[in-house]
Order: structure tokens, then C-alpha cells, then sequence
């Protein structure tokens, strides 16, 4: 898959990010790429739904008022940005829409423009997600409504793991679970590894290293990186497997959720709560899911919140130690999400924890960078580290503009 690295022509895109009660977009002008505005809605359906929205150089706007439903939220977005802002004039000045999808099946390889055909598609690989394809569809169809002259575009969250091996994807199961059932792994977080994988690719100059991604925050993921291309993922048939993260387990032998149902008679919702919302750092320590508060509550004396952050370094290092051998070798460790590109406290114990590699850090350098880029290792590193804040939406309005620049259809 071509990286993305290159500045698309001057276009006024929107990017929607639709979860089942919430609504993120943005619009970026991606001549410059620069986000013009940004916006966030939560508790789409209730009568109280929490708005919250940006421009560019100004001051954030909230209210709490009644949001039905997707095609709403998205109305109030446009109604802030015509009314409030010198954003845009008319809607008509949106010429692309660039949603997030999370789940392309074996199906889709990359970003394409939205057709009744590739619409029938994702539809038809949306029982892969039903908590996630669903309500990025709603986004999908409310920008339709009141974005009629602009093209729609389908930017999926597991495109960029379709170039894993079989040997990576498969699990140890009868096969005609995966020829059947679609039983792989599908890896997730795809477009923040395809980001950070490029930009290190442009900052280096070159597209032929083998990298190590991780997309650290709430949710976790690791990518080991070939020349530009994906070859294996922490995340799995969905993204519970892989790294403790905030909520959710990471990786867990399937006998001990046989043994919940057996000892607990736990039901199929108790143990989706208990996996996606009740584990990970929060399960752990019993105080949240948050890292900075774990850091803050280990810092005084919290056993419990010091064991959860011991916990989630060592998965990093474990896998990174596991990539490392699967790339025979690796160029560099990036790290990317909320925590790797704000804790450098985490980094640098999971850099320790990696020099047997021969990747080393550099203190001061790591100290400096909170949310910014750069090297965090020093010059004789045999493994560079880095830092690189993730810019999924920027991504989106690339793939955007150069899928409506081509104007070829959908394969």
C-alpha cells in the first residue's frame, strides 16, 4: 500500500468519526493541513447531549441540549460552523466526507470512495462489529442527507493489516472457521500505525525500514512494520486482544472465560462488560483506566496502581521483543496514542526494558517531549525510539482528497 505522505491539493474536507452515542469530526483545509474546526457530541439520543465545539484560534463552545439521533448531531455541527464561524459559507464548500470505519472484513485493502456496491459490502461485513460499523454507517448516511454534492469516502480501521501473512492472521482452529466464519485476525488501530509508519518514512527520507508502531492510550495496540506494509498486530478478531489497555484485557486464555461460565455462570453480556469495561488498568488497580492517575496514585504508595503499570509495560515489551524478532530486527520504536506521546515515564521504562535489543534512551530527550516529535534515543542507539503524535484525521482528508483527485470507483 502507497504511504500517504505527500500534501493533497487545497479542499475543504469533513471528517467523521460516528460511535453509537457520539459524534467527533473535523474540517481541514488540506492544502495547508489545517483543521479549520473541530467538534465532539456525546450522548447522541438523550435529551441531554453534551456539544462541545472548536475553531481554529478561538475559544471552545459548549451547551447540553436534546440531540435525537446522528443525522441531527451532524445538522448542529454545520448549523455552529454556517452561523458561528467564517469556516465555510455554504455546505456546498465541503466537496469530501472521510469516515472512520472500523471493520473492512478480507474485503477491503485500502481506502475507497462509497458505492452502492462497496455500501453492500460494509454492510455485509458489519456482524464483525456490530457495536462499531452501525453507527460509523449513521454518520455515513446523515452527511449523505445534508451533503449531497460531496463525495463519501470509507477509510477503514483494518485496511492496512490485510498484507499480514497467513502465518499472522490465522488461529489454531479447525480452518473452515476462517473460510466460513471469517475467524482471523484483523488487527485494528490501522490507519494511526499507517500515520506514524509514513511520517517516520519522511522524516528518515526512506520507506525500506523495519519498524515497530505503538498506538498506546486507552485503547492499545502494537504493529510491526516492513517496508510501509503491516505484518503482524497485537489486536486480533476484535480489539480486546493484545496489550492491556485501559478497559479491556489484551490477551487472556480462552479457558479461563470458559471457566467464568462454568464457576460463575456468567452470561454472554456480564462477560462482554467484564472484558470491554471492567479489566485492563482499571480491573488491575481498582482505580482507573486512566494512566496519569495510576502514575499519581503509584507515586504514593499504591501497590495496586504501581502492579497495573508493571503490568502493562512488561505486555509492551513483551511484544516488542516478539516483533523484533519477526522483522529480523527492527530500525526503530515509535511511539504513538495519548500515552505513548504524553508519558515519559512509560517510555522509558519500556525502552529499559528493551536493551537487550540495543535500543537505548536518551533522559533529556525523552523528558522534553510531551505531545511533540522527536528522537528519544540517543545517536549510538542501535534502535532509534521516537515519538509520534498520531493524526488519524489528517490521514482520513489525504485518502479523501486522492480518492476524489482520481475519481476512480470503488474495486
Amino acid at each position: 500500500m502507497a504511504l500517504a505522505v505527500l500534501k493533497p491539493r487545497r479542499m475543504k474536507v469533513l471528517v467523521l468519526n460516528c460511535g453509537s452515542s457520539s459524534l467527533k469530526f473535523q474540517v481541514i483545509e488540506t492544502g495547508a493541513e489545517q483543521v479549520l474546526a473541530r467538534g465532539h457530541v456525546e450522548r447522541i439520543g438523550a435529551a441531554d447531549a453534551r456539544i462541545s465545539f472548536l475553531v481554529s484560534g478561538g475559544e471552545e463552545k459548549r451547551e447540553t441540549r436534546s440531540i435525537p439521533d446522528h443525522k441531527e448531531a451532524i445538522a448542529a455541527a454545520f448549523a455552529f460552523l454556517e452561523s458561528q464561524t467564517k469556516v465555510i459559507g455554504a455546505l456546498e464548500e465541503i466537496e469530501g466526507a472521510g469516515h472512520r470505519i472500523v471493520h473492512g472484513g478480507d474485503r477491503f485493502e485500502e481506502s475507497v470512495l462509497i458505492t452502492p456496491d462497496v455500501l453492500r459490502e460494509i454492510e455485509a461485513v458489519s456482524h464483525l462489529a456490530p457495536l462499531h460499523n452501525p453507527p460509523n454507517l449513521k454518520g455515513y448516511y446523515a452527511s449523505v442527507a445534508l451533503l449531497p454534492r460531496a463525495r463519501q469516502v470509507a477509510v477503514f480501521d483494518t485496511a492496512f493489516h490485510q498484507t499480514l501473512p497467513a502465518r499472522a492472521f490465522l488461529y489454531g482452529v479447525p480452518y473452515e472457521y476462517y473460510t466460513r466464519d471469517k475467524l482471523r485476525r484483523y488487527g485494528f488501530h490501522g490507519t494511526s500505525h499507517r500515520y506514524v509508519s509514513a511520517r517516520y518514512a519522511q522524516i528518515r527520507g526512506t520507506g525500506d525500514r523495519k519498524l515497530i508502531t505503538c498506538h498506546l492510550g486507552n485503547g492499545c495496540s502494537m504493529c510491526a512494520v516492513r517496508e510501509g506494509k503491516s505484518i503482524d498486530t497485537s489486536m486480533g478478531f476484535t480489539p480486546m486482544e493484545g496489550l492491556v489497555m485501559g478497559t479491556r484485557t489484551g490477551d487472556i486464555d480462552p479457558g479461563a472465560v470458559l471457566y467464568l461460565l462454568d464457576q460463575r455462570k456468567a452470561g454472554q453480556d456480564e462477560l462482554h462488560d467484564l472484558l470491554n469495561t471492567r479489566a485492563g488498568l482499571s480491573g488491575i488497580s481498582g482505580i482507573s483506566g486512566d494512566m496519569r492517575d495510576l502514575l499519581d496514585a503509584a507515586a504514593k504508595g499504591n501497590e495496586r496502581a504501581a502492579l497495573a503499570i508493571d503490568v502493562f509495560c512488561y505486555r509492551v515489551i513483551k511484544y516488542a521483543g516478539a516483533y523484533h524478532a519477526a522483522l529480523e530486527g527492527a530500525d526503530a520504536l515509535v511511539f504513538a496514542g495519548g500515552i505513548g506521546e504524553n508519558s515519559p515515564e512509560i517510555r522509558s521504562r519500556v525502552c529499559q526494558g528493551l536493551k537487550a535489543l540495543g535500543l537505548k534512551i536518551d533522559a533529556t530527550r525523552n523528558d522534553a517531549i510531551r505531545g511533540t516529535e522527536g528522537r528519544i534515543s540517543p545517536d549510538d542507539s542501535s534502535v532509534e525510539a521516537w515519538v509520534i503524535p498520531t493524526n488519524e484525521e489528517l490521514l482520513i482528508a489525504r485518502d479523501t482528497v486522492r480518492l476524489i483527485e482520481a475519481g476512480r470507483p470503488a474495486a
